[in-house]
């Protein structure tokens, strides 16, 4: 008796990084993934109307564009489509609008392949499910500066000046190691 072929699994990653978008789609095709890459949300979603995939890894931040979108849009076209968000800057706020708009999972970077598998792997969360423990004043604090800081492309008078504090007190939070959940 043959043994029947099971189709590839076919994988999206949207990364506007070049490097990191090569290296995972690398590390999925040796997994056996039939790989489709984009750096934009607009390449990303011609891709996935050519080729729909079973799977998509996408970055929160896609340069000036928001992964959301895009999570919101590749549920709608490819329904079933099982979602990992990636993102350099985690928050409790964005990984809850990212599971309510359909995305499987939310993972912070640096994320191996095994830890994305693993993401797709879960069941999806209910998304009026609240989260495990709320995290400190102080740890929302320090991602929010951080995500200004980002958005200011590192500048940090420019973010002290948008957050409305003195740069030198920005500096010593920023010195600051992030603080536990």
């Amino acid at each position: 008796m043959r043994a029947e072929r099971q189709p590839p699994r076919r994988l999206l990653v949207v990364e506007d990084d070049d490097v990191l978008r090569a290296r995972l789609a690398r590390a999925f095709r040796e997994r056996g993934f039939e790989v489709g890459e984009a750096a934009d949300a607009a390449a990303a979603m011609r891709e996935a109307r050519a080729s729909p995939p079973g799977y998509a890894i996408v970055d929160l931040r896609l340069g000036g564009a928001s992964g959301l979108d895009l999570v919101r849009a590749l549920v709608e076209a490819v329904p079933g489509v099982a979602v990992v968000v990636l993102t350099g800057y985690g928050s409790i706020a964005t990984a809850l609008e990212a599971v309510r708009l359909g995305a499987r999972h939310y993972l912070t970077k640096p994320a191996d392949v095994d830890e994305i598998l693993s993401a797709f792997a879960r069941a999806r969360p209910e998304p009026s499910a609240p989260p495990a423990a709320a995290p400190s004043l102080a740890r929302v604090e320090w991602e929010h500066i951080n995500r200004v800081l980002a958005d200011c492309d590192g500048n940090v008078s420019r973010a002290a000046r948008v957050l409305g504090i003195h740069r030198r007190s920005l500096q010593r939070k920023l010195a600051k190691f992030p603080v536990s959940r």
